[in-house]
């Protein structure tokens, strides 16, 4: 049985149709990519499962509920992360409050995100190093692994990630990709949307 299975969706940004008529499905522990080239609409794909663009088409079931045209606070609340492209950090937090951000909407108690920041700080050791570090001063590498520790903190039963490793020196690409795959180890699934084949 699919995680996620979409039928037909289109999405737009403003009058423009930047996805038309996709279908696919996610299977749990699965790692699908979506490859295509910049402004073949990959991110809007994302942004339309994420609840993020309002004016969106078609058929979205994930975890076998209807889930289309719903906000993406209430879709990351039932397990559904959008890491998006460009990090989107909080600039003047530090590293860990901008990991924290990523469990706001998790009830989890201050146990539970202890043993999450302990997680991340595994996965990417130099976070924890950095984390008292305004995360604006970070390299855009370190910047992209505080944007999926973020994610994962927010427990994901889906993470949708869009384009990681866009811009990197090859040595980041390899420790990204390296993460992606340890988290299919552990059972992840992921919607990986990337340029680069």
């Amino acid at each position: 049985m699919s995680l996620l299975s979409v039928s037909d969706l289109c999405g737009f940004h403003g009058r423009v149709k930047a996805v038309d008529g996709v279908s696919l499905t996610v299977d749990q522990g699965e790692i699908v990519t979506i490859v295509g080239s910049n402004g073949s609409g990959k991110s809007t794909l994302l942004m339309s499962l994420a609840g993020l663009l309002k004016k969106t088409t078609g058929e979205v079931l994930f975890k076998d509920r209807l889930v289309t045209g719903w906000e993406s606070p209430r879709l990351v609340k039932l397990g559904l992360v959008l890491v998006p492209e460009g990090r989107q950090l909080f600039p003047s937090l530090t590293v860990e409050d901008n990991l924290r951000m990523g469990a706001y909407l998790v009830r989890s108690s201050g146990v539970t995100l202890n043993a999450g920041l302990a997680e991340v700080y595994e996965l990417f050791p130099r976070l924890k190093e950095r984390r008292r570090q305004p995360a604006g001063t970070l390299s855009g590498g370190e910047q992209q692994m505080a944007a999926i520790g973020r994610g994962l903190l927010a427990r994901p039963d889906l993470l949708l990630l869009d384009e990681p490793s866009i811009g990197f020196a090859p040595q980041v690409v390899d420790l990204i990709f390296r993460v992606i795959k340890r988290l299919k180890e552990q059972g992840g699934t992921i919607l990986l949307v990337e340029q680069n084949a």
